[in-house]
């Protein structure tokens, strides 16, 4: 996939395959892909493995993704979606209530992020894979990163802070923090742990003492 193509042809493009082999077959590779790239890595994981745990033959691949490149960003998508899922859904917990949905938020990654399979970030993961910043792939991930930041700065806001860019920079970076200790001291550890409580701190600070609980 050259740098030039957008996100918008692939999608096109996977809609007509999805006329030639039907919506089962690349169902099938979707979720093959995700369980594939976010386990073991996106450079280690060939098409022949996701053909085979999808199920399907190569061609039927071929019709709905035209290239690995283009199969990455759809796994991409799905992620960014199921990801955003993960966030509102720590949100809606407290509606009208910014302080406290950021505070949710810390507490639900907490818990995620203990899982015993856990992975990490697949953005965090597929930005290591792919050094060049100029990557399809690279460029997905810097939009996801920074839609995040645009929430957390929409809820730092409203929420009153007296420096709402700082806290939203402040918390973003624990949440990198809450990603990385995953992989390096293991799902469950202490620092996970502990990001609940530092972000319950950086909040009331930001926000007064009563905010955050």
């Amino acid at each position: 996939m050259s740098n030039s193509e957008t996100l918008k042809p692939a999608r096109a493009r996977r809609t007509r395959g999805a006329q030639t082999a039907g919506p089962q077959a690349q169902q099938n590779l979707l979720r093959a892909a995700d369980e594939l790239f976010y386990r073991e890595g996106v450079r280690a994981v060939g098409i022949d493995t996701v053909v085979e745990r999808a199920g399907v033959n190569k061609m039927s691949l071929y019709r709905q993704f035209s290239s690995k490149d283009d199969l990455v960003l759809a796994y991409l998508e799905r992620k960014d979606e199921q990801f955003f899922g993960y966030v509102e859904k720590s949100f809606a917990k407290h509606p009208g209530e910014p302080a406290r949905q950021l505070q949710q938020y810390f507490d639900d990654l907490a818990v995620r992020a203990s899982i015993d399979d856990y992975r990490g970030c697949p953005f965090v993961n597929v930005s290591v894979e792919f050094p060049d910043a100029a990557h399809p792939a690279r460029q997905f991930v810097f939009r996801n990163k920074e839609r995040l930041m645009a929430r957390l700065l929409e809820l730092t806001t409203a929420a009153g802070a007296d420096d709402p860019v700082a806290l939203a920079n402040g918390l973003g970076l624990m949440i990198e923090g809450v990603y990385a200790a995953s992989q390096t001291y293991g799902p469950g550890c202490g620092p996970i742990l502990a990001a609940p409580k530092v972000a319950a701190q950086l909040i009331a600070a930001a926000c007064g003492a009563s905010a955050a609980r």
